[in-house]
């Protein structure tokens, strides 16, 4: 993986790409960085994955202020430009869902293919238990083990609930380049507000909608809700997945997500 560095609006974020083939842009969630990807891109082998830290995430600079999810996608085109991408394949996880809807309805020719991956429409959404909710609100589970193993399975279900194993991998992989607390307020703060609901009829790309029906944090009613609301949008819920299907089960998921994006 090669990584480099644009300036953006004042901001320094950090660009990764990896391999080579046909683009397919990876958008990942709140306080994660592009290397949380590793275990999922295997799967793609003959494909050109780009993907970036937003600001306040990984190598990319710290904002002052929040940065709107609107923003955000614009960051996401000049990312695209930076890579001289006209257009491609669009992953978004979780927050980066958010950040790739927002990409598709603002900079719809940039787009190809649309997965969302366990992530709602924001305001509108049926929000997640109120435990998992809370704690979201901290970084902590990127720093420290004990308190990983403590939330875990309230926070994120399936697999990283059921497998002591794979949380004891999913903890050390947030431990690797975990976002500073001042960084993850103003990711958390820059998602405030924000909604696809009204817009999402609006999305004409073909989309493919991927939730598990055991993720206390994303409902599966707001992957519905996406499937209903988007015109050219398939469901495909995963049983017993929780909220991280695509690291905790990517022999399982990938092979979907491929046959819908191609997989070269």
């Amino acid at each position: 993986m090669t990584r480099d560095f644009i300036h953006w609006h004042g901001h320094r974020v950090c660009v990764s790409e990896l391999g080579h083939g046909q683009p397919l842009f990876l958008v990942p969630g709140i306080g994660c960085s592009a290397d949380m990807w590793q275990p999922f891109t295997h799967y793609f082998p003959n494909r050109r994955i780009v993907s970036f830290d937003a600001p306040g995430a990984g190598r990319s600079s710290t904002p002052l202020y929040p940065v709107p999810v609107a923003s955000v996608a614009s960051l996401a085109a000049a990312v695209l430009d930076s890579r001289g991408i006209d257009r491609t394949d669009v992953i978004g996880f979780s927050y980066g869902g958010a950040i790739a809807q927002q990409l598709a309805y603002d900079y719809p020719e940039r787009v190809g293919k649309l997965v969302l991956a366990a992530t709602n429409c924001g305001l509108g959404s049926l929000w997640g238990s109120p435990g998992a909710m809370a704690m979201m609100t901290t970084p902590l589970r990127f720093y420290s083990p004990t308190y990983f193993e403590l939330v875990a399975a309230d926070l994120y279900g399936g697999v990283t609930a059921r497998d002591a194993a794979r949380r004891q991998s999913a903890s050390g992989a947030r431990r690797r380049l975990p976002p500073s607390s001042y960084g993850y307020a103003m990711q958390l703060l820059g998602g405030l507000g924000w909604s696809s609901f009204g817009f999402l009829p609006d999305i004409r790309h073909e989309t493919l909608v991927v939730c598990g029906d055991d993720d206390p944090l994303v409902p599966i009613a707001n992957a519905r809700l996406l499937a209903e609301r988007i015109p050219r949008a398939s469901l495909e819920i995963v049983e017993r997945a929780g909220h991280l299907l695509l690291w905790d089960e990517p022999e399982r998921i990938a092979p979907q997500i491929g046959q819908f994006v191609g997989w070269g």
